[in-house]
């Protein structure tokens, strides 16, 4: 019989989960320069559209399909090919949840994982090769992966290695989702090359409400993230959701702490910045740690993050809105401070190091972690390698000089030519909008000496 309860929560999450992509639309595009708001947007909806197709057709069945040949690697792609006898009046396992219902709410964590990428390439990728690369990388990157850590072992049906023969913890997705994300996002940054400009130039967001709006959109979905993947309306999403508060709450004092101390002060960017280190942090954590450790894993992903996204200026690689510095470095922190601050008092019922359990979880999040993000990095290397040499992934320099939303959509975020004018000088509907944007293309990303 069907859980009515869970199965609203679930809907009700998966909602939420689907509104965080518009919500990183919005903080990604107020981080680029005024000339790229539009494509950097693009890119998300894009996903959205693309993912959503992908995962009905066979991205579900990859994921948690019954593992061919009982390796943990690969879920059956054609088991549930269409979601093919997924339709009827059935629930799943546990609980009462009825399949499609926990189907939508996969789904939606497919879509934002590509949408992350996106924010490493800002500025200078081709929207056709993106929505390529998406559909490309999501095949053959996100639905094993998803296999791997969210599949468990079932009656007869074989799930994923991590979640069944390693036993790593992750709830809600640090690995597969931010570990995975940053990963990919490290590697198209190293095969599409630097922005024109990039180390020179200051680069500072044109538009921070824009930002903080897109941040409070994040966190507010972030519930459904986090409190969804108990997958009912019970004690364990309770516990995920107040540690989802408390964890952001310290990572947003962690980071502003680091600005005061390193810049003499704190920004609007870093708060929103800090939002989003401490989600991705607590995610992979939410039920196993108490709510003193979820302040401790929270206010120490604000600070490292804030430090981290500045490594891309030592390093020399160009992540354009610090994907790398937020979900990667975020995202292997939160994974691995379980095997610290896990406690048997949450619903995960393992104890770290920190709580006497010893290394033996502590050694199964660190391979977890590492397989994922080595599995991801080569893997989209490549793929973005080969999209690059055959139909190109980066736009010209003199593209990217007059700017992607003009050239590549012949739209721009903002109508300045019409400031001021009467109704005859009104761009045509249609017409593509080439209003200069020079003086605001200079205020871009941030900038962390």
């Amino acid at each position: 019989m069907v859980n009515t309860g869970d199965t609203a929560w679930i809907l009700t999450s998966a909602a939420l989960v689907l509104l965080m992509t518009p919500g990183l639309a919005f903080f990604y595009g107020g981080m680029v320069r005024a000339k790229s708001v539009l494509n950097m947007m693009m890119m998300s909806f894009g996903a959205l559209a693309l993912i959503s197709v992908l995962w009905v057709l066979y991205g579900y069945s990859i994921a948690f399909g019954d593992s061919v040949g009982g390796a943990g690697i690969l879920g059956n792609p054609g088991e549930f090919l269409g979601l093919n006898g997924l339709m009827e009046d059935t629930t799943s396992t546990d609980g009462g949840l009825p399949v499609m219902a926990f189907v939508g709410f996969q789904a939606v964590f497919a879509i934002i994982t590509v949408a992350l990428i996106s924010g490493a390439i800002a500025d200078r990728a081709k929207f056709g090769s993106w929505m390529v690369f998406a559909g490309v990388w999501a095949t053959i990157v996100y639905f094993p992966v998803a296999h791997w850590v969210f599949a468990f072992d079932a009656d007869d049906v074989v799930g994923g290695w991590i979640a069944n023969d390693l036993a790593a913890l992750d709830f809600a997705g640090g690995t597969a989702v931010h570990i995975n994300a940053g990963a990919a996002g490290l590697a198209l940054a190293l095969v599409l090359g630097k922005r024109r400009g990039f180390g020179r130039e200051a680069m500072r967001p044109h538009n921070l409400p824009l930002v903080m709006i897109g941040a409070g959109l994040l966190w507010f979905g972030w519930f459904g993230f986090n409190a969804g993947s108990a997958l009912a309306a019970n004690n364990t999403a309770s516990v995920a959701w107040v540690n989802t508060l408390v964890a952001t709450g310290a990572a947003i004092l962690g980071w502003l702490l680091v600005e005061k101390m390193r810049d003499g002060h704190s920004t609007s960017l870093g708060g929103a910045s800090g939002v989003v280190a401490g989600l991705v942090a607590i995610t992979p954590a939410c039920n196993a740690v108490t709510p003193i450790g979820a302040i401790l894993i929270g206010v120490i992903a604000g600070a490292l993050c804030a430090l981290a996204v500045g490594l891309k200026y030592k390093l020399g690689y160009d992540d354009s809105l610090d994907v790398v510095g937020v979900h990667l470095v975020g995202g292997l922190w939160g994974t691995i401070a379980i095997g610290f601050l896990g406690s048997a008092a949450a619903p995960s019922g393992i104890d770290g190091l920190f709580y006497g359990g010893g290394v033996d979880q502590l050694w199964r999040q660190v391979v977890g972690a590492v397989a994922v993000l080595a599995f991801s990095f080569v893997a989209t290397l490549i793929i973005g390698w080969v999209i690059q040499k055959t139909i190109g992934f980066r736009i010209s320099e003199d593209d990217e000089v007059t700017g992607i939303d003009t050239v590549v959509h012949a739209e721009s975020g903002y109508d300045f030519a019409s400031l001021g004018s009467s109704g005859s000088t009104a761009p045509l509907a249609g017409q593509a909008r080439a209003t200069s944007t020079d003086g605001l293309a200079r205020n871009t990303e941030r900038t962390m000496a």
